[in-house]
């Protein structure tokens, strides 16, 4: 067995997951996996998967800090987070999105290997400029604060250092909408899809928002990428070391949450939709419009286009 490895922390998680598995069908099984299997219920993520080891996160941390790992790293995707969007404790939100980020680069540095890292969308926060500088950065919750914090020191750090002391490759994503398998485990934090196949099955009815921040009853707009384009994404860059920097990883085009109901609906060909009062807990933390602007990855090389909510929403419920 080979000691170099690609190693994927939150592999055992949603995007993790389906990247591995992308791998997979690549014929690279050199995999490490680096996840905190606390909940258990994201071992169906591992049971097809081929990897070569698995740690926990906190042992992981300390094997690379006494330099006990032993094997090489070829590359980095850096998956693993806590994506919860309604967390307000600050302080695990930063442990674990901000601080375990700057270990992994620190890793990508010392290996002088690629990382390939997932930022987020909500670094836009109420913004409704969508391109990757400063000014559009405006997050509303301490999970896109930390995302945006991670982004930061990376712009640092190749502002400060000439290529020598830098990975040979830096990318963050910033993931919008993403949906698709893999990701069962994440509760109320899975996708509308997810949820509207749930309510479809239960009750022949799917479930939306009533209208806010001017908009109508469930046309509320975002980007909605489905994972299969993520993970061809994502293994692009790896193929591509040429290109760093941070790019949005969306379709770049909006669609309602009407949209991604009525895509339910038809593949069961049964239901309705149903409009419940906005939740007040959401209020001023919520992105009504999101829509990534493709820009500047389109400018570094990557022409493969995304499919739509009809198509998505149908090749995800077909795998469920």
């Amino acid at each position: 067995m080979s000691n170099s490895m690609i190693l994927v922390t939150g592999g055992a998680g949603f995007i993790g997951s389906q990247i591995v598995k992308g791998l997979n069908e690549q014929g690279r099984d050199n995999v490490i996996i680096v996840d905190d299997l606390t909940d258990g219920h994201k071992f169906i993520n591992l049971q097809t998967l081929k990897y070569a080891d698995y740690f926990d996160k906190d042992e992981f941390l300390t094997l690379i800090q006494n330099n006990g790992l032993p094997y090489t790293i070829e590359a980095i995707f850096h998956e693993g987070a806590c994506s919860a969007t309604t967390e307000w404790n600050g302080k695990y939100m930063m442990e674990v999105n901000f601080t375990y980020s700057k270990h992994m680069y620190k890793l990508a540095q010392d290996q002088n290997c690629p990382l390939i890292y997932a930022s987020s969308a909500a670094t836009y926060g109420n913004s409704t400029e969508f391109t990757e500088v400063p000014a559009n950065e405006k997050p509303i919750n301490v999970y896109g604060y930390s995302k945006l914090l991670f982004d930061q020191y990376v712009r640092r750090q190749a502002a400060q250092f000439d290529t020598s002391h830098l990975p040979p490759q830096v990318v963050g994503l910033r993931y919008f909408n993403v949906y698709g398998p893999g990701e069962t485990h994440k509760g109320s934090m899975a996708s509308v899809a997810y949820h509207f196949n749930n309510q479809i099955k239960e009750n022949d009815e799917c479930r939306l928002f009533e209208g806010t921040d001017g908009y109508e009853n469930g046309e509320q707009l975002r980007d909605f990428v489905y994972v299969g384009d993520i993970v061809k994404l994502n293994l692009w860059l790896l193929d591509h070391p040429e290109v760093s920097g941070i790019f949005n990883a969306g379709t770049g085009k909006c669609q309602s949450f009407n949209d991604v109901a009525d895509a339910v609906i038809a593949f069961h060909g049964k239901g309705k939709k149903q409009y419940i009062p906005f939740p007040a807990h959401l209020k001023n933390a919520y992105q009504s419009f999101t829509e990534a602007d493709l820009i500047s990855l389109r400018e570094a090389g990557y022409g493969e286009e995304f499919v739509d909510v009809a198509t998505g929403v149908r090749l995800y419920l077909e795998t469920l």
